[in-house]
């Protein structure tokens, strides 16, 4: 691996459709300035572990319930981190709320997508279907997903980059979510980390 050539580390929870469209972005050369080479997920049977095994890239899993306390989990995660050289982490559908410690430690390093264009819909509480949700609820005619860097403030980084995506009439949240998938955070989030990765 040439040495201009950036460590990625995904952190995820759950399924990894996320994850899926960064290995896939890496294989078509959208991402070419970095290369994801550790996953760590903080449940053991996330699917998103199972995608990272058949790309062939080394996995972790560290659970909150192994650890005393929430620093202890988060310094273990630090830890794994800093051990494999990674310059740049993307959370990807990772369910766990980073303290300050944790993004001052990674400051500009930690990329997060969200399903909205922040400021809307963002911030503590607003995560998965709820953003969805909320934004049928309000009647907007447009939503989309941001990438952001990560700071101490739920969705609160700098933006990175920003898609909109159409709300149609009859949309349900579930609807709307693999709208915003398809036609933002999987574009999108493969973008930001090149972007990124080739600035660093």
């Amino acid at each position: 691996m040439s040495s201009n050539i950036k460590k990625i580390a995904v952190l995820v929870s759950g399924g990894g459709t996320n994850l899926q469209a960064i290995i896939d972005a890496e294989k078509s050369g959208i991402i070419k300035s970095g290369k994801v080479s550790l996953v760590i997920s903080n449940k053991s049977d996330a699917y998103a572990l199972t995608r990272a095994a058949n790309a062939g890239i080394e996995t972790k899993v560290i659970l909150k319930k192994d650890f005393e306390d929430r620093a202890a989990f988060e310094d273990c995660i630090i830890d794994t981190i800093d051990s494999h050289g990674i310059d740049i982490i993307v959370l990807a559908g990772f369910m766990v709320i980073l303290s300050e410690k944790f993004t001052s430690h990674f400051a500009d390093r930690i990329l997060n997508v969200h399903p909205a264009l922040i400021p809307s819909f963002c911030g503590e509480g607003f995560y998965g279907l709820k953003v969805h949700e909320a934004a049928l609820a309000k009647g907007v005619k447009v939503t989309g997903a941001t990438v952001h860097f990560v700071n101490e403030i739920p969705d609160g980084g700098k933006i990175i980059m920003q898609k909109a995506v159409e709300v149609l009439d009859g949309d349900t949240p579930e609807v709307l979510q693999k709208r915003v998938m398809e036609q933002a955070e999987w574009i999108i989030l493969p973008r930001a980390i090149e972007k990124v990765c080739s600035e660093y």
